[in-house]
């Protein structure tokens, strides 16, 4: 699988694939200054967990770039990496990568330095989280038997990440074996993410795929339909709790009524070491015209309110297995949590 366009790094500033646009315009954003960034990351041009990560990791680069030459150069940097941390809240891959850039700078003496390293990182980010997608993928694939029919939630292919993906890597590469024989997606209501970006990956892939209306996927898997469900994560807490795009947890109970393995798969940098357990996870609340109108149709009586979460947490005992890169977390928990990533 090739790599999809989500982000390149071009000559002083970052190019990103406009999501908003998808599947009816392929379409980029060229950011050159932290507030065009910021909004991009703000407004999903550039979503998923992985991806908004490293684009803020350019993000730096772009700040160091852009920031006072002179005495006020580390204030000013500083406090661009303010507002792009303070675009999503429940997605902890841009904290993480933030921090990481935070102390690259501090490495680096003067702006010639610090553009150079900062550079680098965010380039060894993106190696790295392709490398983790083809490992997560090989482990996920292996959990799989042949004619399988999976179902996903939202979209974490390439699009989320730098390229390649994390539950839609798990398909890419089965399907690549032979084990796959169809995808079901949700559409993933308010913003349709399964309907206009991951049935455009798999479709792009040469995937058999079906879009489903997120309430009609219990019924799927009713009927036995459904071999596996495979999912994304945008933080995972220490515990093994998982939190997603919205929808995701009554799609785990569905999935534990119904005796239908349910997985998460995410890459080393989405689990919240700092966080014991999926209630101490800050759910992301959008905007109300995210539900009161579609297409530029009303669809809400003026006055009527909403309640817009954009995530939901699973609990790790619906979760079957956290896949990551350095392999598979069956029945995850505190220590299995902490093992896999070194820290027990």
């Amino acid at each position: 699988m090739v790599p999809l366009p989500t982000l390149q790094w071009m000559d002083g500033f970052l190019r990103l694939l406009d999501q908003r646009k998808l599947p009816s315009e392929e379409t980029y954003i060229d950011c050159k200054d932290i507030d065009t960034l910021a909004d991009a990351i703000k407004s999903l041009a550039v979503r998923g967990a992985p991806a908004i990560g490293i684009a803020a990791a350019f993000g730096a680069v772009i700040a160091a770039i852009t920031s006072d030459p002179g005495r006020a150069f580390e204030a000013d940097f500083h406090s661009k990496l303010d507002i792009l941390e303070g675009t999503r809240p429940t997605a902890v891959n841009l904290f993480n990568c933030l921090e990481i850039q935070r102390d690259v700078f501090r490495m680096s003496s003067v702006r010639e330095n610090a553009v150079r390293d900062l550079l680098k990182s965010a380039r060894d980010m993106v190696r790295d989280d392709l490398e983790a997608s083809r490992r997560m993928g090989r482990f996920g694939a292996d959990l799989l038997k042949k004619g399988s029919t999976v179902l996903t939630h939202c979209n974490a292919g390439g699009l989320a990440t730098a390229g390649l993906g994390t539950a839609l890597a798990v398909i890419y590469e089965a399907w690549d074996r032979g084990l796959i024989k169809k995808v079901y997606a949700d559409e993933t209501r308010p913003l349709l993410q399964g309907a206009r970006l991951t049935s455009w990956e798999l479709s792009r892939a040469g995937i058999p795929v079906d879009v489903l209306p997120d309430s009609a996927a219990a019924s799927l898997l009713r009927k036995g339909e459904i071999d596996a469900i495979i999912v994304g994560s945008d933080r995972i807490a220490v515990n093994g709790d998982a939190a997603n795009k919205i929808g995701t947890y009554p799609l785990a109970l569905a999935a534990s009524a119904h005796c239908v393995p349910f997985y998460v798969v995410a890459p080393l940098s989405t689990f919240d070491f700092s966080t014991e357990c999926g209630s101490e996870i800050e759910i992301e609340q959008r905007d109300r015209n995210e539900l009161a109108t579609l297409g530029g149709r009303k669809l809400l009586p003026e006055g009527v309110g909403v309640w817009n979460p954009a995530f939901d947490v699973t609990p790790a005992l619906l979760i079957t297995a956290i896949i990551c890169e350095k392999g598979v977390l069956f029945s995850p928990d505190d220590e299995k949590v902490l093992s896999v990533a070194g820290k027990s």
